[in-house]
């Protein structure tokens, strides 16, 4: 066995949302492809840094309350 196939692989998390404002609604159509589903990159702060599952967009949104975004899963 080769040292890389040691290496721990952590289990990427997804959480799913829905957009709320215009510009969110905009995006989710034209750069996400109308797909709910983001890997989440970082936390920080009370936010979280996704990434959309095509991989054409990322973006901060808060956790608790977001102007923008809304997690539905």
């Amino acid at each position: 066995m080769t040292s890389s196939m040691n290496t721990m692989k952590t289990k990427t998390e997804i959480i799913c949302i829905q957009p709320k404002s215009s510009k969110a609604k905009n995006r989710f159509a034209n750069m996400m492809d109308k797909l709910h589903s983001c890997r989440v990159e970082q936390r920080k702060d009370g936010k979280v840094f996704l990434a959309s599952i095509n991989g054409k967009y990322f973006f901060w949104m808060n956790e608790s309350s977001d102007d923008h975004w809304e997690i539905i899963k």
